[in-house]
């Protein structure tokens, strides 16, 4: 049943609509049929000054022309073609009602629209996105139809809109339903991206590593869709502390670089890659991985993966108690996503900068930053940061001595992070939320946090909790 847009307010149209409210495959199926040539035959004729008689001689008749501008006709291969001729047109548009080269034109489309999306406003590139899917549509396309959900999709999740962004990546899939797998794989990254920001993060998990078995037991090895596929799962993993698994898909997909040839797909996974190595300790092989994607990110002007580079490098000086260096880059990543109006992404940069500022004893200042950040998150998404804020909150109520306030925002941010599965994070809030209970005096209290905590710490860091997805058919050291 049809909703709501949370983006606009105005009432969705189902995935398989198309924008006369009829469904897609129906609209689709009209274009060649008899009716719809026969309105497409009268009307060029006119626009022409041609009559009926003058349209079909010398091979045909009036009557026949008639008869086939009423759609009581079906024209063989050869009247349409004598019939395109006399209209001056390509005997296909005539058909099909495609104008010629339209579908190279909406690719050309499409690609300016990303770029606005990269380089601009996602609130623009949505606009251009719209008018793609619209004529799309209206012809039938169905590549170009999916190419611009996946577009919209990927707006609604810069901005933050995630019921949205998941719808448009559902229909994308449905309008590739009958295409290899490798050509839905941009579809379903977005829908596990769109889950993993809501706090789902098993339900991310699950949906990337049921796509890379499929790729991987079916022969269909494509190395750009897996690259897409691990890249994504690598902060899912890491969330959920299955630390080993986010290892393994790391070099996998460094593994695969060497036979995809798309810089932004090879940016994305540096970036990513660099929270493995940072995991593991390797700081400057991290470094080393930021600095290739932020060099890439330059040469392609993708404003808002430059931005998360930044971030990235600002979390890692914080790691080294580099606060100074941190607030910078953290401050210019923020920036840079505000502008972009990124706005969840904004929010998560928001709560790694307020943890910087508390650690340099800009406690108010960094106070005032969460409660705002807070104030502005909707229900039903970034459940992780808005755990993270109230944790950051909790230990600046603590440390200005108000135990109250950090008991009550310790219990909050473990009532938001229960429902994403984020076993480090889960422990660590246990485990301030014990030593408070314990520093008052509340010991059988702190012990029962101690031991929620220890029970996630202890959960298979899978999603499936069977064994890992499939090895593609490559050894990765080869």
């Amino acid at each position: 049943m049809a909703g709501t847009s949370r983006a606009t307010g105005e009432p969705e149209r189902t995935s398989g609509d198309d924008a006369s409210g009829r469904p897609y495959r129906e609209r689709a199926e009209e274009q060649d049929a008899p009716a719809a040539i026969g309105r497409r035959v009268k009307r060029l004729r006119k626009e022409r000054e041609l009559t009926q008689r003058q349209l079909a001689e010398p091979a045909y008749t009036a009557a026949y022309v008639s008869t086939l501008e009423a759609g009581k006709v079906r024209p063989s291969e050869a009247a349409l073609r004598h019939i395109a001729e006399r209209l001056g047109v390509d005997h296909e548009e005539l058909a099909t009602g495609k104008p010629t080269h339209i579908a190279t034109a909406l690719r050309m489309e499409l690609a300016d629209a990303h770029r606005v999306l990269a380089v601009e406003d996602a609130a623009d590139a949505r606009a251009a996105y719209e008018q793609i899917l619209g004529r799309a549509e209206e012809y039938g396309l169905a590549q170009e139809r999916a190419a611009a959900l996946v577009g919209l999709g990927e707006c609604a999740l810069e901005t933050g809109e995630l019921s949205d962004a998941l719808a448009r990546f559902e229909a994308a899939e449905q309008a590739l339903a009958d295409e290899p797998l490798p050509a839905r794989a941009r579809a379903v990254r977005g829908r596990s991206v769109a889950h993993y920001l809501a706090g789902e993060l098993r339900y991310s998990c699950y949906l990337l590593e049921s796509a890379i078995d499929e790729l991987n037991t079916s022969g269909l090895h494509d190395p750009g869709a897996l690259l897409q596929l691990y890249t994504a799962s690598i902060a899912p993993y890491m969330d959920m502390g299955a630390h080993a698994r986010a290892a393994q898909a790391a070099e996998l997909a460094l593994a695969l670089v060497s036979q995809v040839s798309d810089p932004a797909l090879v940016a994305g996974m540096h970036r990513t890659v660099a929270r493995t190595l940072l995991a593991e300790g390797r700081v400057d092989a991290a470094q080393a991985s930021l600095e290739r994607a932020t060099e890439l990110y330059q040469q392609l002007q993708i404003r808002t993966d430059l931005a998360h580079c930044h971030w990235m490098r600002g979390y890692v000086c914080a790691q080294h108690d580099d606060l100074a260096r941190a607030e910078s880059e953290l401050r210019t990543a923020h920036s840079m996503l505000v502008s972009k109006r990124a706005a969840l992404y904004v929010s998560q940069v928001e709560v790694e900068l307020a943890d910087v500022l508390r650690r340099s004893g800009k406690s108010a200042e960094a106070a005032e930053l969460l409660e705002s950040l807070l104030a502005g998150l909707k229900p039903g998404r970034g459940a992780l940061h808005a755990g993270g804020a109230h944790r950051l909150l909790g230990l600046i109520a603590e440390e200005s001595g108000d135990a109250e306030s950090a008991e009550l925002h310790y219990a909050t941010a473990l009532s938001l992070l229960e429902q994403t599965g984020a076993a480090g994070d889960l422990a660590d809030i246990c485990r301030l939320l014990g030593d408070l209970l314990r520093s008052e005096g509340r010991t059988e209290a702190a012990l029962n946090a101690y031991r929620t905590g220890l029970g996630h710490r202890a959960e298979p860091g899978t999603t499936t909790l069977g064994p890992a997805p499939a090895r593609p058919p490559f050894a990765p050291w080869s």
